[in-house]
């Protein structure tokens, strides 16, 4: 039997915001998914992710709206509390949704101390710069771990009027690159970066101390997100040139649906070894 001792995310039983600093220093490559119910989470947290992230997608995938904005404080606790019940091992992080926090730095953190208090999360997360730096800074200095969240923010798609790839100019760029390194000072342990230049997420990574987590951004970032439903097949309208399909459920889970009425119509289940 092997005595060697492991390195990798493997060899942490939980993952902490100190976890994921020492991913970063030892260049191990962080995954993170989302989830937003116990089922699915305690199917993400066997499988070995180091984070979930409990999105304000939710908005769209449980509940089929059009974009993120809808979804309220209350119902990202109902879905951050379900998915903390099912974790034993991720690092889970919950998004501040849009309304919560923009208003000022104490209405962000009567917000994110209710996400703490209420579900049980570890963290949250927010999207912007510099612009949300001393709100960074007020949730941080009360205990509460923070996620940054750059390029293409979707609680402001009204704004970009598109969901196209952020700081292709050079302007937006260096602003991107700004934003990034307050976001750190002001205390971020990590920061997503959303559908950028690969060149542009691979500067930032290499700019800063904390943890990058990409999507849509190149590989030279410290982690990767995706969004579960999507990763796993179960939204096929979406087809974005960053997403990788690890499944096809929404071929399978149709399938089996209509095999299940198929053998009800037919008197095939239950069968004899069904029965009671």
């Amino acid at each position: 039997m092997s005595t060697q001792k492991k390195s990798g995310p493997e060899a942490f039983k939980k993952v902490t915001t100190h976890t994921l600093a020492e991913l970063k220093h030892s260049g191990v490559r962080i995954s993170m998914l989302t989830a937003y119910d116990y089922t699915f989470a305690r199917l993400v947290d066997s499988a070995g992710v180091d984070v979930i992230l409990v999105g304000d997608s939710a908005s769209n995938v449980m509940a089929g709206h059009e974009t993120t904005l809808p979804i309220t404080l209350d119902q990202m606790i109902y879905h951050a509390s379900s998915v903390v019940r099912g974790v034993d091992r991720a690092l889970v992080v919950v998004d501040l949704p849009f309304g919560s926090y923009q208003g000022n730095p104490k209405e962000a953190l009567n917000s994110s101390i209710r996400i703490m208090k209420e579900s049980g999360g570890h963290a949250v997360k927010l999207e912007g710069g510099i612009e949300v730096a001393s709100t960074v800074a007020r949730i941080v200095q009360s205990g509460i771990p923070v996620m940054g969240h750059l390029g293409l923010t979707p609680q402001s798609i009204y704004q970009f009027g598109t969901y196209a790839v952020r700081a292709k100019e050079n302007s937006e760029a260096s602003k991107l690159l700004e934003d990034a390194l307050a976001l750190q000072e002001a205390g971020c342990f990590a920061l997503v970066l959303e559908k950028i230049p690969a060149a542009l997420a691979a500067k930032v990574t290499a700019s800063l101390r904390i943890p990058t987590i990409g999507i849509g951004a190149g590989g030279d970032v410290d982690g990767q997100v995706l969004v579960l439903h999507d990763m796993l097949g179960m939204n096929t309208e979406f087809n974005p040139r960053f997403l990788r399909r690890y499944a096809q459920l929404g071929e399978l889970i149709p399938e089996a649906i209509r095999q299940y009425v198929s053998d009800v119509r037919d008197q095939k289940f239950p069968n004899d070894q069904e029965r009671y």
